[in-house]
């Protein structure tokens, strides 16, 4: 079992990690502003998901062989870059009603899950960085090492999870209030789309 001052230091560690703003952030807050805080919320729950896949890949060694292959590595990254690209372009062809109150939600809590695990799942830095960041807190004197990654990754994915959380209750209120304006619910897709297209391309253009 992981010893409590390794806990103390890792769980440190990630708050920093999961309380600056990057793709899994934008991500949330994008669909918490376009399509309110019960979205938000169930994206962040859907990249939290997509998280424990990548724990599971660190514990068994897929993530290994991931960054080992850099042909494997190239074909998972240009998925995840065209799908976030296709989330994207749909955002903003999207036609969105005129009347704020008419149909304000555009993606369901259940879609906007799906997609959430299907884009965290489909991006190899993510893999990456829980196969490099994870065993710097393994301690061979604290026991099984995949009991101590299991543990690692569960508290990732839950101090994640709290983090998108609040940032989508945060971002669920500030687009509310933009639904109110009819020329906000305008381009609110628009916005949400080209957040998507470009950590399509972010994640196109990133290097093993």
């Amino acid at each position: 079992m992981t010893g409590l001052s390794t806990l103390v230091a890792y769980v440190l560690v990630v708050l920093g990690f999961v309380f600056i703003p990057g793709p899994a952030t934008l991500l949330t807050v994008a669909r918490a502003t376009s399509s309110g805080t019960r979205v938000g919320i169930a994206t962040g729950a859907g990249i939290a998901a997509g998280d424990v896949v990548h724990t599971f890949m660190a514990m068994v060694g897929i993530s290994a062989i991931i960054a080992t292959s850099a042909t494997l590595f190239s074909i998972v990254k240009y998925i995840g870059a065209a799908y976030l690209v296709y989330l994207g372009i749909r955002a903003i062809i999207e036609r969105r009603p005129a009347d704020p109150a008419a149909g304000a939600v555009a993606i369901s809590a259940g879609k906007a899950f799906r997609q959430a695990v299907l884009t965290e799942v489909l991006n190899p830095k993510t893999a990456l960085f829980f196969l490099a960041f994870l065993p710097q807190f393994v301690r061979p004197e604290n026991g099984s090492a995949m009991l101590q990654l299991m543990t690692l990754g569960v508290i990732f994915v839950l101090l994640g999870l709290f983090s998108t959380v609040i940032f989508a209750v945060c971002a669920g209120g500030f687009g509310k209030f933009l639904r109110r304006n009819p020329s906000g619910v305008k381009w609110q897709g628009k916005v949400v789309g080209g957040i998507y297209c470009a950590l399509g391309i972010r994640l196109a253009l990133q290097q093993r």
